[in-house]
């Protein structure tokens, strides 16, 4: 049995969609985060995320899509076997949730008849992709108006019928699957990266040039995102299109795709987390960052779009800031803060191995051109030395300043301006 009491009447496979299933999630998240001595800021590191997206995580604002941040989360914890499946059908049970509450937004949205529950948050797991648009189902806690508007009848109640049976087969398959791979992994296991910053435009993955002989591989892998928002969901972007034109903001994950669709720039200040990792156990030093500014125009033309949903917390990553407008553009480690508490400076030099991977979020900014600029990054092992370049795609990243632009953000009602 687990070492928890996580049941409640309401936490079935195919239970109706309400927030108790997110928020029993988060709370074992939050259980096991409180047995150690870390910080948000010090897990995350560990398991190759942001602060601030562990923190929503574990205060229900928001739901992995993914469930192997989770397990590396519960492994860093020293979670036991037991409590690893009781965290993985949480988990199934709030994805679950997320997915029927979005499905109600979705077709509340496009005009069918079913709207969503009176009082539902308006925003949804931002983790889960939209499908297309499904039949509603009605929630045991709808108004009654919610669910007199659903399709009543046999075929209606046969649907809903095959819908439960084959989440609960899905959920079961995947426990089990759980059960059959714990007995390999260690419950004092150290967290691992991923080994990629993710798909689409934005992230970019590659090898190390050094000074060793070409038969002999470098011992760093690294992957480059450009397309991290500020606390995982504010940034701007200058797009030279009428309002009309533009889409809604997409979620974070989205935003490499949408900003290539647009044909944006980003606006202000580009954000980009590097992860490096060993290829072996061996450790390599990261000795130092320096940044390169290849190109200045005039600032690209059109409107600054913010992404901003209404974020908060006060949760802010330690990074390293770059001036992209002095002459000599330097890169400069800066503090951070961890609910209220400061988060020291992040001086180089950094170890990195292949079980103790390192993630660098750089903050470029400017207000005066349309800058294009790349990374440096310089590391040594074993008598061994070379040069990280870090760039996007092979190209230099790209920043312009908004200053003066008109700026937007999204509301119920379109485009409108941003201190609205």
């Amino acid at each position: 049995m687990p070492s928890w009491d996580a049941t409640h009447p309401g936490a079935t496979v195919s239970g109706e969609a309400n927030d108790k299933d997110v928020e029993e999630f988060a709370a074992l998240l939050r259980r096991l985060k409180a047995r150690t001595d870390r910080s948000y800021g010090q897990l995350a590191r560990r398991l190759n995320m942001n602060a601030s997206t562990l923190h929503r995580y574990c205060v229900g604002e928001a739901v992995p899509l993914d469930f192997a941040p989770v397990e590396r989360f519960a492994a860093l914890c020293g979670a036991t076997p037991e409590e690893r499946v009781e965290l993985h059908r949480f988990w199934i049970l709030a994805v679950a949730a997320r997915q029927r509450r979005r499905e109600a937004g979705t077709t509340g949205a496009a005009g069918a008849t079913a709207p969503v529950a009176e009082g539902a948050p308006e925003r949804v797991a931002e983790e889960l992709p939209a499908g297309p648009a499904e039949e509603p189902v009605p929630d045991a806690g709808d108004p009654p108006v919610a669910a007199a508007a659903v399709a009543t009848g046999p075929a209606a109640r046969s649907l809903w019928s095959r819908r439960r049976l084959a989440l609960t087969a899905a959920a079961v398959c995947a426990v089990l699957a759980v059960w059959g791979t714990l007995s390999a992994v260690s419950t004092h296991d150290t967290a691992k990266s991923k080994g990629g910053a993710g798909t689409g435009a934005g992230a970019n993955t590659g090898a190390t040039s050094g000074t060793s002989p070409s038969a002999v591989p470098a011992p760093l892998t690294w992957t480059a995102d450009s397309q991290a928002w500020e606390i995982g969901c504010d940034h701007d972007y200058v797009i030279d299109k009428a309002p009309k034109d533009v889409p809604p903001p997409p979620v974070q994950q989205d935003a490499g795709a949408w900003a290539a669709t647009q044909h944006a720039v980003h606006g202000g200040q580009t954000n980009v987390e590097i992860s490096v990792q060993g290829r072996s156990s061996t450790a390599v030093v990261l000795e130092a960052l320096r940044v390169r500014v290849v190109g200045r125009t005039a600032p690209a033309p059109g409107t600054a779009y913010s992404m901003a949903q209404g974020c908060g917390g006060d949760i802010t990553p330690r990074y390293f800031g770059v001036n992209l407008d002095a002459h000599r553009p330097l890169v400069k480690p800066e503090p951070g803060s961890d609910t209220g508490r400061k988060v020291p400076v992040a001086h180089l030099p950094y170890r990195v191995s292949a079980t103790d991977p390192e993630v660098l979020l750089v903050k470029a900014r400017t207000g005066t051109c349309d800058c294009r600029w790349y990374l440096e990054l310089d590391w040594s092992s074993q008598g061994r030395t070379g040069t990280l370049r870090v760039d996007d795609h092979g190209k230099p990243f790209r920043t312009s300043s908004i200053k003066g632009l008109r700026h937007l953000w999204y509301s119920s009602n379109g485009w409108v301006p941003y201190d609205s």
